[in-house]
């Protein structure tokens, strides 16, 4: 008797099941990761894994951590696949990295360098490439475990906390691996650093404190608040942001909240030189004032109005001689916009660009419109 090719197919289906299924109470599921270089040169990886609802502690490898959501474990070797086999042997469970949001590198070995060690994200197809990067600031760099203990203190909802943000910086592994191999940019991610005073490490809190950037996958320098607004502002990649500004011949502040804001490079290509222009726009309220002026009046809000621009524009600039003239490293990608608008000419100055953008000249304009006080009027105290 001839069997018909559809029962044939139908019996393999019924008779293969699901051979290589993993059932959820076998996983580990990794949500944060957070990168290290020990004194002796060696990596130490600690991992932030979500505990079962039923689980009131750590497994094996792992301390018990102050969020009962999840804990630490942690393992040291040379290379990332040697690190990762220690890490599995920690846990009685599968590691799955899927479901991982964020993934924190030490100051010292994002200044060592990251090339090899961020090597392994891209060839293993467990890593998400969306998970956010982030640079954490030693400080005095003395406490080996600072990194254990910013994943017990920062939970793993950091990333919708960086997606909902408008004026910090948020980059992912893609973004990060996308820059470092494009043409005229430096890629940049977000800082976190430990607040001062803390006694301890279990007591530490972070904050978000700027922007760290690279340069040939190495760290090289830093951005505080001020200047992380201007870069998101140039790359026009800023959505909300506060300027404060002190009036001439005037005592006191007043304050702008930007709401609405636009940057744009404009590219001026030459015999011998490049010329660049960025135009910056933005729109706001007054949402400070401790000055006696009386902001109803027009020549006194035009005043304020000038002040704000000039302070704007002084942030920029201060910015910009940071990493061209200090650093020498483009980070806004000064470079990728003569690459886009004129590919020949960056032909000729592609070699020598750190050189070329050291000298370039770049001016900035500022345009600001106050679309009211808002609930700042004149001073209170008067």
């Amino acid at each position: 008797m001839r069997i018909p090719k559809y029962m044939i197919l139908l019996i393999l289906i019924f008779i293969s099941g699901c051979w290589d299924r993993m059932e959820m109470n076998d996983i580990a599921f990794v949500t944060a990761t957070g990168l290290d270089l020990a004194e002796n040169g060696n990596i130490i990886c600690y991992l932030q894994i979500a505990a079962p609802t039923s689980s009131k502690g750590g497994m094996s490898g792992g301390e018990s951590s102050n969020n009962q959501n999840s804990y630490v474990i942690f393992a040291e070797g040379k290379t990332g696949n040697e690190v990762h086999q220690k890490l599995q042997k920690k846990s009685s469970h599968s590691l799955f990295y899927s479901h991982r949001s964020v993934v924190f590198i030490s100051e010292r070995l994002a200044r060592h360098g990251t090339e090899d060690l961020l090597d392994i994200f891209t060839h293993d197809p467990r890593n998400r490439l969306k998970a956010y990067i982030m640079v954490v600031k030693d400080g005095d760099g003395k406490n080996e475990r600072k990194m254990e203990s910013l994943l017990k203190q920062i939970p793993s909802e950091v990333s919708k906390e960086l997606q909902l943000s408008g004026d910090d910086v948020a980059v992912t592994l893609r973004d990060f691996f996308i820059s470092s191999d494009s043409e005229g940019v430096h890629p940049v991610v977000g800082l976190i650093e430990p607040e001062l005073g803390a006694i301890q490490s279990h007591k530490q809190i972070y904050r978000v404190a700027g922007t760290a950037f690279f340069k040939d996958y190495k760290l090289s320098g830093f951005l505080d608040g001020d200047e992380t607004l201007a870069f998101m502002w140039v790359t026009d990649k800023l959505k909300f942001g506060r300027i404060t500004t002190n009036l001439p011949h005037v005592s006191g502040d007043v304050g702008m909240m930007l709401i609405h804001t636009k940057g744009k490079i404009i590219t001026q290509t030459e015999q011998d030189s490049v010329h660049f222009k960025i135009k910056l726009e933005g729109q706001g309220s007054l949402v400070e004032n401790t000055t006696a002026l009386d902001i109803n009046d027009p020549n006194n809000l035009k005043l304020i109005k000038k002040t704000l621009e000039d302070t704007a524009k002084k942030q920029v600039q201060d910015f910009l001689a940071k990493i061209q003239k200090k650093y020498k490293v483009d980070s806004v990608g000064f470079g990728q916009e003569i690459y886009k608008n004129s590919p020949d000419k960056w032909a000729l100055l592609k070699n020598e660009w750190d050189t070329q953008f050291a000298e370039a000249d770049i001016s900035v304009e500022v345009h600001l419109k106050l679309n009211g006080a808002g609930m700042v009027h004149s001073s209170f105290y008067e």
